[in-house]
This record gives structure tokens, C-alpha cells and sequence, in this order.
């Protein structure tokens, strides 16, 4: 059974740091990301790794603010947020697909998602 289990998120004022994390199980994963979606807003992409960890993508709105790794050996990916901005809010969503054709920044090819954190960042 794939879980992907989230923790992390939460409060924190502008200039803030939070880090989210995604412990995936039950199947091996080719791409991981991280989405997020705020209220009357369709999900986007914020970031994205490849299975070796050796490529990596950003939405261009958090390049430079936002780090994204994992730990192959844990099955885990992380979500390190710095410089929070108020616009950064929003809930958080892991995904991870076992697809290795089409790019990683197309939101269908993931095919498994986490429950949901949400991160809300006040001015």
C-alpha cells in the first residue's frame, strides 16, 4: 500500500523558515514534488526531484526562498522554506508518481499525493 505520510507546516510570520516533510512507502518512486494550493487557486507546482536527487525543479515564485532534498534512504523528501512571503500561503501537498516518461513539472504524471499541510504566513 503507497502512503505518503507529511509533517512540518504550520505558523509563521513574514521572513519566517519552515520545513516540510514526506515519508513515502510502498512503492519506488521515479519523481517526488511539492505542490501547494490556495484558497479559490488551482494547485501548482512549487518543487520537484528526480529519484537520484540530481535534478531538481522550482516554480520561479520560490526559486532562491526554497530548497527541496531527500533522503533516499529514509524514502523521504523535505521542503526547506525560507524568507516566507503572506503569498506563500496555502496548503502544501507531496507527490510522488512512478512514471520516468514526461517532465516532472506535469501535475498528471503524479499519481500518488499526501494528505495536506497547511502553511500560513502572516504579515
Amino acid at each position: 500500500q503507497v502512503q505518503l505520510v507529511q509533517s512540518g507546516g504550520g505558523s509563521v510570520q513574514a521572513g519566517g523558515s519552515l520545513r516540510l516533510s514526506c515519508a513515502a512507502s510502498g512503492r519506488t518512486f521515479s519523481d517526488m514534488g511539492w505542490f501547494r494550493q490556495a484558497p479559490g487557486k488551482e494547485r501548482e507546482i512549487v518543487a520537484a526531484i528526480s529519484r537520484s536527487g540530481y535534478t531538481t525543479y522550482y516554480a520561479d515564485s520560490v526559486k532562491g526562498r526554497f530548497t527541496i532534498s531527500k533522503d533516499n534512504a529514509k524514502n523521504t523528501v523535505y521542503l526547506q522554506m525560507n524568507s516566507l512571503k503572506p503569498e506563500d500561503t496555502a496548503n502544501y501537498y507531496c507527490a510522488a508518481t512512478t512514471r520516468f516518461a514526461g517532465a516532472m513539472t506535469t501535475t498528471g504524471r503524479y499519481d500518488y499525493w499526501g494528505q495536506g499541510t497547511q502553511v500560513t504566513v502572516s504579515s
